[in-house]
């Protein structure tokens, strides 16, 4: 046994701490602010578990193909489908199929999750893959019901506190930053400089930050266990519970609630013009205290920009497998554009996420890491 097993109130275990603290005041909070101790279920369910879990699946095949050596990803695959051509013909057959009844993109993407499901399955003993699944699936499901807490949360919090009371403070930070410009300034250029296409990218970029978490939980819990992976989850949730006492003291929604022509201006068909539209009223209602039937997907919390802690914090716990670090931080940094050209976060934002994704490491990583303790052999990657 670990030394630091015996000694559960190191700051590494505060998030569980933490998360069972948040539970336990989770139903005297709501009631506080007549909000309703019910969530929106499917919709949150199948966000999880069905689409955010084959998107990151996916992101994780790449990155292993990028970070890891052939003889671990693709050259078993290879020579299995030299020898028996006809799994090469049935994984075709069922990308068709995949295709007429969805999309190429979607049939790709579900073809190489069940390729890669499959492998996983004949490359393991039924033990093995036993821990193997348990090493992914136990860190996941902490990671949804945490985020649960967070998102009722943050609505209480939007309950008890006007949600943009600090926009016109960070604006200004904004502006001193920037030389007298705003982000605002900076989207409504790129508006008249780009065409929509340009902004369905950026889109895709800023939602495709979410797989990122996903395909780290795979990749850690593979390389280095369940209990490196439920570091990585309680170090997120860690960074959001920061991101929430930030939240409560300085409350505020992003650039795009002061900018008076952003719906005007933005490209209304984007699903961020929605989100954007969508959170505003949402926010005012539960400050005004009218009903809601139930907890959904809404999150308010602009001050620390949580779409940088994430990342931050992933590239943390795979900075071993160099290569992968390296391409996601390519993608982070399309990811910063993102963000500012959706009219997202101010820069400030930014700042504070830096801050807090350092705190939450600081806090919750330390010795237990062992190098080479999980399932995946040869870690260390090339880089």
């Amino acid at each position: 046994m670990y030394p630091e097993l015996r000694s559960p109130m190191r700051p590494r275990y505060w998030h569980y701490w933490l998360s069972s603290l948040l539970l336990v005041a989770l139903v005297p909070v709501l009631r506080s602010q007549n909000l309703p101790l019910k969530f929106d279920w499917i919709t949150l369910g199948v966000a999880f578990w069905l689409i955010l879990a084959a998107q990151s699946i996916f992101v994780a095949v790449l990155l292993a193909l990028i970070g890891l050596h052939g003889a671990e990803t693709w050259q078993p695959f290879i020579t299995r489908c030299r020898e028996n051509p006809v799994h090469a013909v049935v994984i075709l057959v069922f990308f068709a199929v995949l295709v007429w009844a969805t999309t190429i993109l979607r049939g790709f993407v579900l073809t190489v999750d069940a390729v890669a499901l499959l492998e996983m399955v004949q490359r393991r003993q039924r033990q093995d893959l036993q821990r193997t699944l348990s090493a992914i699936l136990i860190p996941a499901a902490y990671l949804f019901f945490g985020f649960l807490l967070v998102l009722a949360y943050n609505c209480a919090i939007v309950s008890a506190r006007f949600n943009f009371a600090y926009d016109p403070a960070l604006a200004a930070i904004d502006r001193w930053i920037l030389f007298g410009h705003s982000v605002s300034d900076l989207t409504h250029w790129a508006v008249q400089a780009f065409p929509l296409f340009f902004f369905r990218a950026l889109e895709f970029i800023y939602f495709g930050m979410f797989p990122q978490i996903g395909a780290a939980i795979i990749l850690v819990a593979l390389g280095d266990g369940k209990m490196r992976a439920l570091q990585l989850i309680g170090t997120i949730l860690l960074s959001y519970y920061l991101a929430l006492a930030i939240f409560y003291i300085a409350p505020a929604q992003g650039p795009y609630y002061l900018c008076p022509a952003h719906f005007s201006c933005f490209p209304s068909s984007l699903q961020s013009w929605n989100v954007q539209h969508t959170l505003i009223p949402h926010a005012l209602a539960l400050w005004r205290h009218q009903p809601i039937r139930r907890i959904s997907t809404d999150y308010f919390i602009a001050f620390p920009c949580m779409h940088i802690v994430q990342p931050i914090i992933v590239l943390w716990f795979l900075r071993r497998w160099k290569r992968m670090v390296y391409a996601l931080a390519a993608y982070d940094v399309l990811l910063v554009v993102a963000i500012l050209l959706l009219e997202m976060h101010y820069i400030v934002d930014f700042i504070a996420g830096i801050v807090v994704a350092l705190l939450a490491i600081a806090i919750t990583d330390g010795p237990l890491r062992r190098r080479g303790s999980g399932i995946l052999s040869g870690a260390e990657s090339a880089g």
